[in-house]
């Protein structure tokens, strides 16, 4: 026993090593692991105090359990089965192409990323863009909520913006869960989104196995009150106005629904824009008729770079106004669970149109596109009021206040963008830019209709 025993260096680093690694996994990792839980549990404690909608346990269970319920719910594995037996494979390839979807679809929420990282950015990026305006009754609407119910928010999708926008918003309320298409899928943006909450969706995927496992994630999210935001148009609207809602999420909630469970409540959410930062790309798409978007991630990135760099030198230059409001809520309960999903998206989308917010761009772009001739900033003025007038209830109370003011702002603000220019005559738009102003005009076509036929 005391006999010395030579061994060559490499072979005694190799020893040490693997003796370390063993040390670590079984003794250091676990400590350190409850540790930092300990911790994170405490922070998640304060934060619920002060958040009107606590976290759920089930936005913070472990990503690997999560996945591992998943693939062994029962629906799943009766999908697994069928999977096998439809495509001619053993059970245990249906099985991890199963596990593959889940891994996929899973968020690896962190509260430290959301609240230490996700809103400061948030909200750093969005004040050097937008001047914000939320509904008068937003903080209402949530606090009216019973506190044992999930809450979906339903929005209209018109910028990319409308994630960082609504996320940004809902902070001093809760956390957000969202549904991001494959378009997010490149590292780092993709374990950013994850750490966030969101999780991944393929909006083609036609296969029976991966829809069952993303329905079965989105029913026991649900079913465990996580909030979510959801886009029931299923992409940017290409032409400013409200695109036919997909029914995809929403069957899956209604499926999953039980009466004897948790009430789920819809919230209807209306976003408009002075500007949107891809409106060329969007109505190029439109023309062609497709949905390929040029717009690179870094070419994202650069922009966002450049304002913060902006912010950080005092010359932070906005495009006017971001406005979210909240409709009238949904309750499932009392709508009725039994009803067609195409009636719960017809009903949540007419929500949505009726508290789409005014802005001052979208009227002036309805003024011009009104006059067949240059027309001056006074009449302008005077056609912005005639038609924003019905509309005072869904216009930011400054803005309606000070309309003259917000029209001159508005029509600087459209010359930079280039879509009018001023003349001898007064304002006209540019002539190769009017399927811009349509755009703008599109978000509010509704409103302005409807006020006309009632008159």
């Amino acid at each position: 026993m005391t006999q010395v025993v030579q061994l060559p260096l490499w072979l005694f680093v190799l020893i040490v090593l693997f003796a370390a690694v063993t040390f670590a996994s079984h003794f250091l990792f676990p400590s350190v692991r409850w540790f930092f839980r300990r911790r994170l549990e405490k922070a998640v404690t304060q934060l619920n105090e002060r958040l009107t909608r606590p976290i759920e346990p089930f936005k913070l269970a472990r990503r690997h359990d999560m996945i591992q319920r998943l693939i062994y719910d029962p629906e799943v594995t009766r999908e697994i089965v069928n999977h096998a037996n439809e495509h001619d494979v053993p059970e245990n390839v249906a099985f991890e192409r199963a596990r593959s979807y889940a891994r996929e679809i899973v968020p690896s929420f962190s509260a430290v990323a959301y609240f230490s990282v996700g809103i400061r950015l948030a909200r750093l990026l969005v004040n050097s863009i937008y001047t914000v305006w939320t509904g008068p009754r937003n903080e209402e609407i949530i606090k009216g909520i019973p506190q044992d119910a999930t809450v979906v928010f339903i929005m209209n999708h018109r910028s990319n913006m409308d994630y960082v926008l609504v996320t940004y918003l809902a902070a001093q309320t809760s956390t957000l869960s969202y549904a991001v298409g494959e378009w997010a899928r490149v590292w780092p943006l993709s374990r950013l989104i994850r750490m966030m909450g969101a999780y991944f969706i393929r909006r083609r995927s036609r296969g029976a196995l991966y829809r069952k496992v993303l329905a079965r994630y989105v029913q026991m999210a649900t079913a465990g009150g996580v909030a979510q935001g959801i886009f029931p148009e299923g992409g940017l609207s290409l032409n400013g106005q409200l695109m036919p809602p997909k029914l995809g999420l929403l069957a899956y909630v209604l499926e999953g629904y039980e009466p004897d469970g948790r009430n789920v409540v819809f919230v209807p959410v209306a976003i408009n824009y002075d500007r949107v930062l891809e409106d060329r790309v969007l109505i190029a798409a439109a023309a062609r008729g497709d949905r390929r978007f040029g717009a690179r991630i870094s070419v994202v990135v650069r922009f966002i770079l450049s304002k913060f760099w902006q912010g950080l030198r005092g010359r932070v230059t906005r495009f006017g106004t971001a406005a979210v409001v909240f409709g009238e809520p949904l309750s499932l309960r009392d709508f009725g669970a039994d009803k067609p999903v195409e009636e719960l998206a017809a009903c949540l989308m007419a929500r949505i149109r009726d508290a789409m917010p005014v802005l001052a761009v979208p009227l002036v772009s309805q003024a011009i596109l009104q006059q067949s001739a240059p027309a001056s900033e006074e009449a302008l003025v005077a056609t912005v009021q005639q038609i924003a007038r019905p509309l005072r209830a869904c216009m930011p109370q400054t803005t309606y206040d000070t309309l003259a003011e917000a029209v001159h702002q508005a029509l600087r603000q459209m010359r930079k963008h280039g879509i009018v220019e001023e003349v001898a005559d007064g304002w006209q738009a540019i002539t190769e830019q009017r399927d811009v102003l349509s755009y703008y005009a599109n978000s509010v076509e509704n409103q302005v209709r409807l006020d006309a036929s009632a008159e």
